[in-house]
């Protein structure tokens, strides 16, 4: 299987084309970006297109991150995604960012629960909790950065996502030390794309996983009055 993998969720803009039956990545290019992915992604992915010589025709599928991540962040990427398998006619699955930062760390077996955290500002973390074969143990959530490190496992734990750091600093006393912490501003999007290749088919497009609802609000002096 051919595939296109894009993720424009968090601080980056990352796309991969992927083949799976020789497990390898055969073009990539990530670039780290707060914002600006509405005009840095499409000509990205007609770079690693080139490199890895392929027309969009050629792929199986298209891949995304779904989030949860930056509002704007994740309306991008899933709209290029939908783009793209709406022309070439071909499948888009989403894949949370959560699994796709926790991913790498299941596969290294080190035997250790992990705990994939990303930044929801306001003192909050989306979060998800696996153990140490990859059966989620707390489904994604966001909660507030004391109440998601009270619901570590009692057991050897890796933090890894652009929130490690803010849960190693209130990480409770009673607990043993976090085994490693990796802060990184985005998931790998190799990993993206692996996890695209193991998840089944879908007939819907991929939808966003906002879990909570944008901070900006329409002010009610801006609404325009009914008639």
């Amino acid at each position: 299987m051919l595939l296109l993998a894009i993720d424009t969720a968090l601080a980056a803009c990352a796309a991969a084309v992927f083949d799976s039956e020789r497990a390898k990545v055969l073009a990539a290019e990530s670039r780290s970006m707060a914002r600006g992915h509405a005009e840095a992604l499409m000509p990205l992915v007609a770079r690693v297109m080139d490199k890895a010589d392929l027309a969009f025709s050629a792929l199986d599928r298209i891949v995304v991150t779904s989030g949860p991540g930056s509002f704007t962040g994740l309306r991008v990427g899933l709209a290029a995604a939908r783009g793209i398998a709406l022309t070439a006619g071909k499948p888009a699955v989403g894949i949370s960012t959560l699994s796709a930062y926790a991913a790498p760390q299941i596969a290294n077996e080190e035997g250790a629960a992990v705990i994939a955290a990303i930044d929801a500002r306001h003192g909050r973390v989306y979060f998800q909790i696996f153990a140490s074969a990859g059966r989620t143990l707390v489904a994604p959530s966001v909660a507030p950065i004391a109440e998601a490190v009270r619901l570590a496992p009692a057991e050897p734990v890796l933090l890894v996502g652009s929130a490690a750091g803010l849960l190693a600093a209130q990480w409770p006393s009673d607990l043993p030390p976090p085994v490693r912490i990796d802060s990184h501003e985005a998931p790998s999007i190799d990993w993206v794309a692996r996890l695209g290749a193991a998840a089944p088919n879908s007939d819907t497009p991929p939808s966003p996983l906002y879990l909570r609802p944008p901070d900006a609000r329409p002010q009610d002096s801006a609404r325009l009055p009914r008639r």
